[in-house]
């Protein structure tokens, strides 16, 4: 990353977070306002319009700072990763909830009353976060409004474990470039939200979990399950000594197959492995 990487420090031309102010040049600068996520997900995106790139998701119940709202859109700085973007408005909320719970499963539902009959339902996604205002039989009562299942989610910031074994659980999801859940995500996302479940934290793009996390394996040396593999833009996690787990384009999902062959098919678009590390 650069010194003053605009993908986790807020700043522009025109406009920039004030904790930058005397650190870089800017026409103006904001504190910001606290906000947080209402909507399951929400896309962050390199410029504010619809079809421009995402570059990640927002969950559920996740905070943030606001420098700007303009046309519908806010330039925001999310509180988990740093990661810098726009986001519709309307996925927003100004209230801020203390979280007391987050989901630990791939993905659950919300549902209207404490019945699983009950519609319209929302699902939600792994590590979205909930804040839990009572329970009526198995179903926990929602601040945000209506209930989940009560063995679909955990005290806040609870996990430890095994991130391979979370990893695993997104078998056969779609690849989808920026995501972050078992409906798509991307390389950096799978190990981003595998790493996070279990209590560990990590930075969003494969560049910058390169740069930060574990120690670097010796050339030759056997690999363990949990090593981290880097290419140039891209990252899986080895499942065991042979075969590597990652979200990639070539078969458009998540999937396991021998490193070898993800070495060799890589090697014929010019990249080679940057870096072997170990958490």
């Amino acid at each position: 990353m650069t010194k003053y990487d605009p993908r986790v420090f807020a700043h522009r031309t025109d406009l920039a977070d004030e904790s930058l102010q005397g650190r870089i040049e800017a026409a103006n600068f904001v504190t910001g306002t606290k906000a947080q996520i209402r909507t399951p997900v929400a896309s962050i995106r390199k410029r504010p319009e619809h079809d421009a790139p995402q570059l990640t998701e927002a969950l559920m119940g996740e905070n943030l700072t606001v420098f700007e709202v303009k046309d519908g859109w806010a330039w925001v700085k999310l509180e988990t990763d740093g990661y810098v973007g726009y986001m519709d408005a309307v996925a927003l909320r100004d209230t801020v909830l203390d979280a007391t719970h987050e989901v630990p499963v791939p993905s659950t539902v919300v549902y209207p009353k404490p019945d699983l009959k009950t519609q319209p339902a929302h699902h939600i996604p792994m590590l979205a976060r909930l804040t839990v205002i009572g329970q009526d039989k198995d179903y926990l009562a929602l601040a945000s409004g209506g209930y989940v299942f009560a063995n679909h989610v955990r005290p806040i910031n609870a996990g430890v474990g095994d991130y391979v074994d979370v990893a695993e659980r997104f078998l056969f999801a779609p690849y989808y470039w920026g995501g972050k859940t078992i409906r798509g995500l991307d390389c950096s996302g799978l190990v981003q939200v595998a790493l996070n479940a279990v209590g560990w934290p990590c930075l969003r793009d494969s560049d910058m979990q390169e740069q930060s996390l574990g120690k670097a394996v010796a050339p030759g040396s056997a690999l363990l399950r949990g090593d981290l593999v880097f290419w140039d833009g891209h990252v899986g996690i080895m499942a065991d000594a042979k075969n590597l787990l990652h979200a990639n384009g070539h078969h458009m999902m998540v999937a396991i197959e021998p490193l070898e062959a993800a070495v060799k098919r890589i090697a014929a678009t010019g990249k080679s492995i940057t870096s072997i590390k170990r958490l």
